[in-house]
């Protein structure tokens, strides 16, 4: 049974600002970011200062890596497990990841590996299939050339490699977040509190110790350096050069998420619509809003280009929002112009055209291109709000894993035993305030036609509010938006959530308006306690959670599944190379990896073909007669398929939920055990195949034989011969 066991003063060029704007960026500069060096601020204090701050980013970062590291090698003792062992530990849709990664160090040259990929005949039975299109897998590309290429093989095994890059990733990650607060605050002590919360709430800002081959771990790493490059594009007093550098971060660390992530477009969407409502509000310039978009479809088509054309992206909504906004954008020159009223009028026009030329560009881009291999996101989110059916079966896969519902409520529990909700919280209402405020005189004070012109003009604001600060709000806001509506998504909230805690804290806005309403503000008060209350707030977590991390290191325990490594062993040694295995995606995954055989299916849902033979095959755990299972396999070319009793017999979900239950209601079947059924099921003809076939009888064992087995799995071998009695195959055999 699968499980761990116990073992023993800024010079360049700027627009004119006014009244209180000018003055609180003028006592936002009077601390040190970490581009003052580069504004030309020499002095020994901010050399020395920043230098201290950059040092610090880089230890935290260094630290997450080891503690993520170690708690991989603790959990599975993988420095001392069999190599299989190490290769099962990658589960579900990691080994299949990975397996790629093996694949390309196996080929005999990178040319050949390349080629395999693009020709791929062992992922799908009987299809040849382009992985680079279909798949992002360029990072196990990448990984296996440079491997290769450079002299480490003698020291350093491939698997280390690889898992070590993921690490170091987020190490990554934490520099990004850290310099995003620091870039906020003017304090790196910001960052340093932004790394500390980080990893202390490790359970709900990571996963990468036991997911390591997850595309989230590869991009949310460059997710949070492109947030932190546009932070900074936004920060006023930047050089020309310094914004040209800025664009092209943007650009990179853009491409870099989308070339990761096959759930890109949905992340960018989000970050689209951020920028759209920041640009209604009138907090961007029209270049800034120009530049952004066009950063975003830059990196977008980049991909499409190394994807082979990858449609999917073409047809993606996010693509067809922004030149939806662009194009109306451009067509109504007048939109900031008017009274508050006028202007309020204008923008609900102007959104619902934006929103009617986005689906109408989508629509027919879907047409025109054929495209359905994302139908099944759009089903779970219509059955997710019961604003479609909820007996489809792809979207029921989703809604009943605990990743894609509703935040649970102890996750707000764990976030405020680290201090981190409370000072959060604070944070985004005083902000959320400020920029209502700041909106609504921006929009009731807006005379001219351009951001650009009404402060050249000098028009004054009463409340200021920073164009970074402004984008970060919204992202948090947003994102924890995707977030309690589908946990899995949290991942994404939870490592920006510590930044902006971290600036509420050390920034001005928060202590200015406390001390205000104390009417004791002064700039010495209020520089001690932007330092005195986060070292404080360190100390005190050092203190309550050190003690913890310790004792969380110290417990070593190793890999067991003997089952499963039973499995993968008689595959390896007494199964033909070429022979093709059904079964469920996740073992399939495992089983391409640990034995290189062919699959009928695997994890990566995003075709439509894939999704349903994937419904076909998982009929060997529904009430279907022998001679229709057979057909099934038959089609898909399978010579071997192994069932699970932890899924024929599952507990693990609820009525309903059960993968058994999900098939009965798709055939419009009787669902198993005590509970209540829709009136319009009716009673299967057939028992369940993954019981009837263990009988041996005579119907069953003329189409199967058993060739494996043990606690965990059962393996048959499906028959060459295809009984006269039989019906047409589900599904049409197609040329290997």
């Amino acid at each position: 049974m699968t499980g761990l066991r116990q073992r023993k003063g800024s010079k360049g060029k700027e627009p004119p600002l006014s009244g209180e704007f000018q003055s609180q960026q003028s006592n936002c500069c009077t601390d040190h970011h970490p581009e003052k060096i580069l504004q030309g601020d020499w002095s020994w204090g901010a050399i020395i200062w920043t230098s201290v701050g950059w040092s610090v980013s880089v230890g935290l970062g260094l630290l997450c890596c080891i503690y993520m590291a170690t708690l991989h090698e603790n959990d599975l003792w993988f420095s001392n497990i069999k190599e299989v062992e190490r290769e099962i530990s990658f589960r579900t849709e990691c080994g299949l990841y990975y397996s790629y990664f093996k694949q390309m160090l196996q080929a005999p040259s990178i040319q050949e590996g390349l080629s395999d990929l693009i020709h791929d005949n062992l992922t799908e039975s009987k299809r040849t299939i382009n992985l680079l299109q279909r798949m992002n897998i360029y990072q196990e590309v990448f990984l296996s050339v440079l491997y290769r290429l450079l002299p480490i093989q003698s020291f350093l095994e491939p698997v280390y490699f690889y898992i070590y890059t993921v690490f170091s990733l987020q190490a990554v990650y934490v520099i990004a977040l850290y310099l995003t607060a620091w870039l906020l605050s003017g304090s790196w002590l910001a960052g340093t509190l932004t790394g500390v919360w980080y990893i202390l709430n490790r359970v709900d800002t990571t996963r990468v110790e036991f997911t390591i081959s997850l595309r989230e771990n590869w991009s949310l790493p460059f997710l949070a350096l492109q947030v932190t490059a546009i932070t900074c594009y936004l920060r006023p007093r930047l050089t020309a050069l310094q914004q040209k550098v800025m664009v092209w971060l943007m650009y990179v660390t853009t491409f870099c998420f989308c070339l990761t992530w096959q759930f890109n477009q949905f992340i960018l969407l989000v970050q689209a619509l951020i920028i759209y409502t920041l640009d209604c509000v009138d907090f961007l310039t029209t270049a800034q809003v120009t530049t952004l978009y066009v950063v975003q479809v830059s990196g977008l088509l980049s991909v499409w280009l190394l994807q082979f054309c990858n449609s999917m992206i073409l047809g993606s909504l996010v693509l067809s929002f922004i030149v939806a906004a662009l194009f109306v954008r451009h067509c109504q020159t007048g939109l900031k112009t008017g009274n508050l009223l006028v202007r309020l009028g204008k923008l609900l026009l102007h959104s619902a055209m934006v929103l009617l030329l986005t689906f109408t560009i989508n629509y027919v881009a879907k047409k025109a291109l054929q495209l359905r291999s994302d139908e099944h996101i759009f089903k779970f989110i219509k059955s997710k709000f019961a604003l479609g059916p909820t007996r489809d079966f792809d979207a029921s896969l989703y809604l009943c894993e605990e990743a894609f519902g509703l935040l649970p409520l102890d996750t707000l529990e764990r976030l405020a035993g680290t201090l981190l909700l409370y000072p959060y919280t604070l944070t985004v209402l005083l902000l959320s305030g400020m920029l209502a405020v700041a909106a609504l005189q921006n929009m009731s004070k807006a005379k001219g036609g351009s951001a650009e012109e009404r402060k050249g003009a000098g028009v004054a604001r009463a409340v200021a509010f920073r164009p970074d600060v402004a984008y970060n709000l919204l992202h948090t806001l947003f994102y924890g938006l995707l977030a309690f509506s589908t946990m899995r998504m949290k991942y994404i909230w939870t490592g920006h959530m510590c930044a902006v805690a971290a600036y509420g804290i050390c920034g001005t806005e928060m202590w200015t308006l406390l001390l205000n309403a104390l009417r004791c503000n002064s700039k010495v008060l209020l520089r001690l306690l932007r330092y005195a209350v986060p070292l404080v707030m360190i100390g005190w977590l050092y203190y309550k959670f050190w003690p913890k991390i310790m004792e969380e290191l110290s417990e070593l325990r190793e890999f067991y599944d003997p089952d499963t490594v039973e499995l993968m062993t008689w595959i390896s040694t007494k199964t033909p190379k070429q022979a093709v295995f059904a079964g469920s995606m996740q073992l399939l995954a495992g089983i391409k990896l640990c034995t290189g055989r062919v699959l009928t299916n695997h994890p990566h849902y995003e075709d439509k073909d894939l999704r349903e033979r994937t419904r076909q095959v998982y009929q060997v755990y529904a009430r279907r007669s022998p001679e229709e299972v057979y057909d099934i396999l038959r089609a898909a070319g399978a010579d071997y398929v192994v069932l699970e009793n932890s899924i024929c017999y599952e507990r693990r979900h609820r009525r309903g939920c059960r993968l058994r239950d999900l098939l009965d209601l798709a055939n419009g079947h009787i669902m198993d055990g005590p509970g209540e059924n829709d009136l319009d099921l009716v009673s299967a003809t057939h028992p369940r195949f993954c019981e009837a076939v263990k009988t041996d009888t005579a119907a069953y064992t003329s189409l199967f034989t058993r060739t494996f087995q043990n606690k965990t799995f059962h393996v048959y071998r499906v028959k060459k011969k295809r009984k006269k009695s039989t019906k047409s195959s589900p599904e049409p055999s197609e040329t290997q």
